[in-house]
């Protein structure tokens, strides 16, 4: 049996057991119109998904979410993404506001890594590091798409050697839009053994004002351990236990209530931008995190199959971004939570493998339902 049919099914449950129901009643509208043209004249198109819960839109470059609206505790239908109104400005700008990340998430620790007692090199493009697949990653690549029931499908075929990874790897990804979760679907295949990362790098504000910063917003991350890092933001391969630290959510707290504490590790990463560790071996679709915006009244679980989540919380934002309608992005306007396995597992053969055999399938599902919370 093909794996959409399962996991779109496996998701919607999910979705009537939280909700009563209704993910399962509310129809999705699609449509599609142009929204630019790359440097060669290609035309890139944007897809807009709506139910009565929700209102999403994507492009084909990046595969990246441009736009993510949901209804606050009265009803107001507010965006809560940072992005940009226009292709062109996803083309000049650097961050990965909404992008589909590949071939690896996350960093690797001086890009390098061995497979097969072959040694590959990366390029460094964050410090000592490789970050996010290199100079020209997935978020930078035309997607091809198509329409599909509830969504939209998008496929990059990554050729041999492209960014220094082996093996000619293809990537599906489908966006469904169920009622008030949006599902991620990632598929990918290689004719090489080879490693594999994805993720999606949405940054959300649920206050639904991005001039607000996210740091009043209550967050829950259902993991008792997390991953140190070094200086260079990569980890130093141990699981270190939350307990009596400001990483510390197995129970709800402010994002900002902990996070300019002297703690080293707070330090290195400028506040959080660390993978929090889920679990160690294949999981079955569950809870990973819960964020819930007090003043708005708004609510987000996001469900995964990944072994671990990135949490960050937009510590580079500087207010130099200029985004939608005009807006500058201050510092910690939005965060991150990045379903993914482990920064440099690769280097790190205690940690979850995400290395792909050739001719093996690399499956993952995550979802984001929106909702709102009865009280604050």
């Amino acid at each position: 049996m093909s794996l959409w049919p399962v996991r779109l099914w496996q998701g919607a449950l999910i979705g009537l057991i939280w909700a009563g129901g209704s993910s399962l009643c509310m129809a999705t509208t699609i449509s599609v119109r142009p929204f630019g043209e790359m440097p060669d004249g290609t035309h890139v198109n944007l897809y807009s998904l709506r139910t009565e819960g929700a209102q999403v839109e994507i492009t084909e470059y990046g595969g990246r979410i441009v736009s993510i609206k949901t209804p606050d505790r009265a009803g107001r239908f507010s965006e809560i993404t940072l992005g940009f109104d226009s292709l062109s400005e996803y083309l000049s700008n650097k961050p990965f506001f909404g992008a589909l990340i590949g071939r690896y998430a996350n960093r690797i620790a001086h890009g390098r890594f061995v497979l097969d007692g072959e040694s590959y090199q990366l390029a460094l493009n964050a410090g000592d590091g490789s970050l996010h697949g290199g100079n020209v990653g997935f978020d930078k690549r035309l997607w091809q798409s198509k329409r599909i029931k509830q969504g939209v499908q998008l496929t990059y075929v990554s050729p041999d050697g492209e960014e220094g990874y082996p093996g000619t790897l293809t990537t599906v990804v489908r966006y469904t839009l169920v009622g008030n979760e949006l599902h991620l679907e990632y598929r990918a295949t290689s004719d090489k053994d080879t490693v594999v990362n994805l993720t999606n790098h949405t940054y959300f504000n649920l206050t639904g004002n991005p001039e607000n910063t996210i740091l009043g917003s209550r967050l829950t991350i259902a993991a008792d351990r997390f991953t140190p890092i070094d200086a260079d933001r990569i980890p130093v391969g141990n699981l270190q236990s939350v307990a009596g630290t400001p990483f510390d959510f197995r129970s709800a707290h402010a994002i900002g209530e902990r996070i300019d504490q002297q703690d080293p590790q707070l330090q290195r990463g400028g506040g959080y931008d660390h993978n929090w560790v889920l679990a160690m071996s294949p999981r079955a679709l569950s809870l990973a995190a819960t964020v819930i915006e007090p003043v708005s009244g708004r609510r987000m679980d996001v469900f995964t199959t990944e072994p671990g989540i990135q949490f960050y919380s937009g510590n580079n934002l500087d207010g130099s971004v200029v985004g939608k309608q005009g807006v500058r992005y201050p510092r910690r306007s939005g965060f991150c939570l990045e379903t993914q396995h482990f920064p440099d597992s690769p280097n790190h053969p205690g940690f979850p493998s995400t290395e792909l055999k050739a001719g093996a399938t690399f499956r993952s599902l995550t979802i984001y339902r929106f909702s709102t919370a009865r009280e604050g």
